[in-house]
């Protein structure tokens, strides 16, 4: 499928064929913030429901000049809810990696990120969104970057 593979510990969940990769370190909320996206039921503001790529580790490969992200084999479609155990959830195998979320505390997340900051791995960069992850706003902030970025891509391919 592509260049390189690498193991990365985070959480993927993916619109369509576009996934963003939830960073932090263990205990940070990862699973927590994922599940709460992937229970967004579509609105005008989310045409489509989230799904989930991976959690706690995920395969990122470079394609070219861009990254793919996937579960490995044995954690395909699951996630881990503190208290519950794993459970399964509507999943997709692989998406385009196009977003990067760094979970961090509420006060160090910018208002107006300028210059807007990147994510770099295998030699590509990509969006990276710095979130806190326990507002309640914040999977909805997360789907709102990931579909802009999309958006962008779009736009992009049209020109």
């Amino acid at each position: 499928m592509g260049d390189a593979t690498d193991t990365l510990h985070g959480t993927a969940v993916a619109l369509g064929a576009a996934a963003a990769l939830i960073l932090g370190p263990s205990g940070s909320g990862k699973s927590d913030l994922a599940l709460r996206c992937l229970a967004l039921a579509p609105t005008p503001l989310l045409p489509q429901p989230p799904v989930l790529i991976a959690d706690d580790r995920v395969f990122i490969e470079r394609a070219g000049d861009r990254l793919r992200v996937k579960a490995p084999a044995s954690i395909i479609g699951q996630i881990e809810v503190r208290g519950l155990g794993i459970i399964a959830v509507p999943h997709r195998l692989a998406a385009d990696l196009v977003l990067a979320v760094e979970l961090v505390p509420p006060e160090t997340v910018e208002r107006l990120p300028d210059p807007a900051p990147m994510w770099h791995f295998q030699g590509v960069s990509i969006p990276l969104l710095r979130l806190a992850p326990f507002e309640a706003s914040a999977p909805v902030k997360l789907m709102l970057a990931l579909m802009q970025v999309m958006q962008g891509l779009a736009n992009q391919q049209e020109t």
